[in-house]
């Protein structure tokens, strides 16, 4: 079997074919699969994706009439498939439903360091010799205020790395996680939670109920001196409600690894390029801003694991069987809501 996988990073590729290796061939393109690359997948039954790839209607269609039948995506998020119109279409698609949380959680406590401490000011200072201390003073963790939107997998190794620094933890999210609780967390209502943390981190998933979940109401309830961090998915924050924000000289900082506008810009070298989107334009210009680009889960652990779990799908569906990480099966509606 030869597999067509889209979207494939230069220090993935070596992880994917090595992972294939032996049992199926695969072709793997650092191009993204969207309606104008479509056609290239015409006669690969199994197509691997990634999660900036486009896979609405009009994609789905083209690659079913071009013998597609099965779409394994490289990633736990997987709100860039139309689930519905696979399912109309009698695809297969299957997800990593976990890789190592760690490898995310770590990061997004990178960005908040580098944040607070003025990491990446203070290196292109002294990259030119110049040692000056002027506005680079951060702030202590220890004692302050965690926010933790998502107590789940990653959320909950974010509030371990958070006990550690010695601050006070509070929560949010549907269901409280035990192991959160234990480490001394508060669940409270969004509400209390953007009002008294001192950092916030998000860790929930993109769903209809969590798009521009911190709007410019929820800015507005926060401290003029908090920090935010978002190393899950860039819908969760209204981007042009940010920049009214900080334009008006409030957060102490920003560390953003994601980026609602990211597709199409995210994972390319746009800097021989004029880069058309003014939100993300505007959002650069702030000193207080890290803006990075969608790498918290790029580590061998994780990568690792994703393609682990992607040939686990692929052999999962050549066998017939219908495992965990599933979304769709011929014959099967998705679940409301997806």
């Amino acid at each position: 079997m030869e597999i067509l996988a889209f979207g494939v990073q230069v220090d993935e590729r070596p992880l994917l074919e090595r992972a294939f290796d032996g049992r199926h061939q695969i072709r793997s393109l650092d191009v993204f699969l969207n309606g104008d690359t479509a056609p290239i997948a015409a006669r690969y039954e199994i197509v691997s994706t990634a999660v900036n790839d486009e896979l609405n209607a009009d994609v789905l269609q083209e690659l079913a009439v071009g013998g597609t039948k099965m779409i394994a995506q490289r990633s736990t998020g997987y709100n860039n498939i139309d689930l519905r119109a696979a399912a109309d279409l009698g695809l297969t698609v299957a997800r990593v439903s976990s890789y190592s949380p760690y490898s995310v959680a770590e990061f997004a406590w990178g960005l908040a360091l580098a944040v607070n401490r003025r990491i990446v000011r203070a290196a292109n200072r002294t990259r030119n010799f110049d040692f000056r201390l002027d506005g680079l003073m951060g702030r202590d963790l220890r004692g302050r205020t965690v926010g933790v939107v998502g107590t789940g997998k990653i959320g909950e190794a974010f509030t371990r790395i958070a006990h550690g620094f010695g601050m006070r933890l509070l929560g949010w999210d549907i269901a409280e996680n035990p192991a959160c609780t234990e480490l001394g967390m508060t669940y409270v209502d969004r509400e209390r939670l953007f009002a008294e943390s001192d950092l916030i981190s998000l860790h929930v998933p993109l769903l209809a109920d969590t798009r521009h979940l911190v709007d410019a109401k929820a800015l507005a309830m926060m401290k003029d001196d908090a920090l935010l961090i978002n190393s899950s998915r860039g819908g969760l924050v209204d981007t042009a409600a940010l920049v009214e924000t900080l334009k008006a000289g409030r957060l102490l900082g920003v560390g953003l690894d994601v980026y609602e506008e990211e597709a199409g810009l995210f994972f390319f070298d746009k800097s021989l390029e004029v880069v058309e989107d003014d939100t993300l334009a505007r959002l650069m210009t702030f000193g207080n801003v890290l803006v990075t680009s969608h790498q918290a889960y790029f580590t061998e652990d994780a990568v690792g694991q994703i393609v682990d779990t992607t040939v686990a799908n692929v052999e999962d569906y050549l066998a017939g069987r219908a495992g965990g990480n599933f979304l769709v099966t011929p014959g099967q509606r998705p679940a409301a809501g997806r």
